[in-house]
């Protein structure tokens, strides 16, 4: 059945490509490359976040509430326009990561986040998170907001599944053609030479891992990609949210409000 579903601890880290290299050669002694990356150096993922026209998902990640939660549809490389993608919810709840995602054709992903009507089940989607992804939608009114590519390594412990490590490379964003099909291009999310490394454990990481980090002088890192992305897009555009607003204390993302200040707009759901 066309399910995954994660519950896992993710923590993030920064590198340059000294660091990368050195912290990678170290990790092969514990870790080995996942079955694709045995064969290939990388694998290309494309996302397409759905946010409301208010983007309130993402101002109320920034937040930092307790409890949030995200859409996006992924594809691995650019997709043709019959092939089978991964629509998910991702919810973070007091930093415990939930991931549950189910098979869906293209063109079923792009018409069921349009009409929000759950498209009829086939073989390889699941009908629980299909039906969770029905209801998030009547919440929101969703539509594509930002398309976020890049190219990944992944590791696995060679003792348990329930470690992993993964370096993102080459991010890249856009905010026009709005398809996953019309290539993986976009603007520079950070700068040249630098790795985004995330540590995803469903329990304790190992005693080895923290000492290596520590060894390494590694140290953990706020960094959402769709986050880093609006930032950049308030500090470039002149952005005017209209409608019923309140003031939410935790965040100074926006450069316009007083510090540990934000705004999110009152819809369906407000955060506080």
């Amino acid at each position: 059945m066309a399910i995954e579903v994660f519950n896992r601890y993710e923590s993030k880290y920064l590198l340059t490509d000294e660091q990368y290299e050195r912290f990678y050669r170290d990790l092969l002694k514990y870790m080995e490359l996942d079955a694709y990356n045995k064969k290939h150096e990388f694998y290309s993922i494309s996302n397409l976040y759905f946010d409301t026209p208010q983007d309130s998902l993402i101002r109320a990640s920034l937040s930092k509430p307790k409890y949030k939660e995200k859409l996006r549809l992924r594809a691995y490389g650019v997709p043709e326009e019959n092939a089978k993608v991964y629509l998910e919810i991702k919810k973070k709840v007091f930093g415990l990561v939930n991931k549950r995602r189910t098979a869906l054709m293209l063109d079923e992903a792009y018409e069921f986040v349009r009409t929000g009507q759950a498209p009829e089940l086939a073989d390889y989607m699941n009908k629980q998170v299909v039906d969770e992804i029905e209801y998030f939608l009547r919440l929101y009114n969703l539509e594509p907001k930002v398309y976020l590519a890049y190219e990944r390594k992944a590791l696995f412990d060679k003792n348990s599944r329930d470690l992993r490590i993964t370096f993102d490379t080459n991010i890249r964003s856009r905010r026009y053609d709005l398809k996953l099909e019309q290539g993986d291009y976009g603007e520079p999310l950070v700068e040249d030479g630098r790795w985004l490394m995330e540590v995803k454990a469903e329990k304790t990481v190992p005693f080895w891992l923290s000492q290596l980090l520590s060894e390494h002088g590694l140290y953990r890192v706020g960094f959402s990609k769709y986050g880093n992305e609006f930032k950049r897009l308030v500090r470039t555009t002149n952005l005017n949210y209209q409608g019923e607003r309140i003031l939410v204390p935790g965040t100074d993302f926006d450069p316009d409000m007083k510090p540990n200040q934000t705004i999110i707009e009152r819809e369906s759901v407000v955060y506080a």
